[in-house]
């Protein structure tokens, strides 16, 4: 079987403009489309059922940043920030800052009860409701979250094997009994109104440097 495998580039504008003038950018949106997407690292033919994606034709790409294999669909909002910085030092501190950030500007929607557990997750209820990773070069820091509103879970399960690695709180749990939603929160009927109240609560200045 032959799998093409692209790139994941939605934010390199984002990039370039803050390589351009040095000032922070924020951007959330609906993902547009749906597809597989591996981590840096992600062994293909280990965190994704080949057959299964390449009979539904879903994209696969990879992205700079690390971490295990996603789905992406219209029902996940994508978080992406680009900061400008000076070295690679201090990647666990702005996991840490970025991801309180962004626990803030959800409470203030009214998204209460979420938390950071593992390496760069977002809990709520004891599920995973957004995933993030890095991607540092030495005069920009990318961030992107992926956040659960409302996505298609079932079609995780189907395309998605049990990865090869696993945050202690997720406890050997099947996707269908680990992975949560805000399906529940305001706004969160229509996907694209929650992401364009996100970013207005998001303020990127307020991200504390470490």
């Amino acid at each position: 079987m032959t799998i093409s495998v692209g790139t994941y580039d939605l934010d390199q504008d984002l990039v370039a403009a803050v390589l351009a003038d040095r000032r922070p950018r924020c951007r959330v949106y609906p993902y547009p489309g749906s597809a597989v997407v591996l981590g840096r690292g992600s062994h293909l033919e280990v965190e994704v059922d080949l057959e299964v994606v390449s009979a539904e034709g879903i994209p696969i790409l990879r992205r700079a940043g690390g971490g295990c294999t996603v789905v992406l669909d219209p029902g996940n909002v994508i978080i992406s920030v680009v900061l400008p910085t000076e070295d690679f030092r201090d990647n666990r501190a702005w996991f840490d800052n970025i991801t309180d950030w962004l626990i803030a500007g959800l409470t203030t929607l009214g998204v209460d009860g979420v938390h950071h557990d593992g390496i760069s997750d977002l809990v709520r209820d004891d599920r995973k409701i957004a995933g993030s990773c890095i991607h540092r070069r030495v005069d920009a820091l990318y961030y992107s979250a992926s956040l659960l509103v409302r996505p298609d879970l079932p079609r995780v399960a189907r395309l998605l094997p049990h990865p090869p690695r696993e945050p202690q709180y997720r406890r050997g749990r099947a996707h269908l009994d680990f992975m949560g939603s805000l399906a529940d929160a305001p706004m969160a009927a229509d996907v694209a109104e929650f992401a364009s109240a996100l970013e207005s609560a998001l303020d990127v200045g307020r991200i504390s440097r470490p």
